[in-house]
């Protein structure tokens, strides 16, 4: 392995470890210390609607870091593809972890935003319940694949 590629794959690994602990610590600290803020300021100061405002917030500029990986991991497995260093557990996990990222910042989170413009109302529909729900497993499974993509590559340079 040459001198660039190592540098190449350390920041590749860097950036995944960066983004699934960003995604991670979103979903299990911001989410429920946002959604519960009565507990935390001893009284009801923002609403549910507000408060899920915020939280959307949250994940639109996450989903920057999301979109940033993505390309990462389609120049950066492309580029082992190329070269003939490829495995299908690997090629696998590289396409879920782009389609996911995709998915969360170019499809749920506009449709979650256009809603929430909507008015509360509208929040409190079953296509914004499904929506939400559609976009809570599609990270999920974002942060699964990027957890397997990890693994492959650090067992990989690791050799």
């Amino acid at each position: 392995m040459n001198k660039y590629f190592k540098i190449a794959t350390i920041s590749y690994l860097t950036l995944m470890g960066v983004v699934l602990g960003a995604g991670l610590f979103a979903g299990i600290v911001v989410a429920p210390v946002t959604f519960h803020t009565e507990i935390w300021l001893q009284s009801e100061v923002l609403s549910q609607y507000q408060e899920g405002i915020v939280m959307t917030e949250n994940f639109v500029r996450l989903a920057y870091l999301v979109d940033v990986m993505a390309v990462a991991v389609f120049l950066y497995e492309g580029y082992k593809y190329k070269k003939f260093e490829r495995d299908m557990l690997t090629q696998i996990a590289a396409f879920f972890v782009i389609a996911t990222g995709l998915l969360f910042g170019h499809y749920y989170l506009p449709d979650i935003v256009a809603m929430q413009l909507a008015g509360e109302g509208m929040t409190q529909t079953s296509v914004f319940v499904n929506t939400h729900k559609g976009s809570e497993i599609n990270f999920k499974i974002f942060s699964l694949a990027l957890l397997v993509l990890m693994i492959r590559n650090m067992q990989k340079a690791c050799k």
